[in-house]
């Protein structure tokens, strides 16, 4: 009997104080009060006493997320493994740039822009990686005035 009985005295104390009934807390030396309590106002009573209270939040530690914070701004945790989104590796990236740089190379052979001895010499030096991009191809060119006309 005082087991159920006490689970409605707690019920009743947690609608009044606002709180999930695990949040709860009884005075385990004074459970005889609590039990002699039957309506609301007798529980209110012991509130006020002292002998029934409201448990404190429980809260999610920052300590962790402060630890990480500080790492990440040393650079760690900042691999590879750790990030997000579309990755292009450099394998994919070398492959789009190089068959950039020969379509113009190409494109400079065709209109007879550059000799076919020069197309060579360039493709050559594309593949061995010379070449950032076609914006660098072109300088090369106009510095070492490759172009004919």
């Amino acid at each position: 009997m005082t087991a159920e009985q006490l689970t409605t005295i707690r019920r009743m104390a947690a609608s009044i104080l606002g709180v999930g009934v695990h949040r709860v807390w009884i005075d385990p030396e004074r459970i005889e009060d609590v039990l002699g309590a039957v309506t609301r106002e007798d529980v209110r009573k012991l509130i006020k006493d002292g002998v029934i209270k409201a448990k404190p939040k429980k809260g999610v530690s920052r300590v962790r997320a402060r630890e990480r914070h500080r790492k990440k701004k040393r650079g760690q945790r900042r691999g590879p493994g750790s990030r997000k989104g579309s990755r292009v590796d450099s394998k994919r990236m070398w492959v789009v740039k190089i068959r950039a740089i020969r379509r113009f190379l190409k494109y400079l052979r065709r209109r007879r822009i550059i000799t076919r001895r020069t197309y060579r010499m360039l493709y050559r030096k594309a593949k061995g990686g010379e070449f950032a991009s076609i914006a660098s191809l072109k300088m090369y060119i106009r510095e070492r005035n490759l172009a004919r006309r």
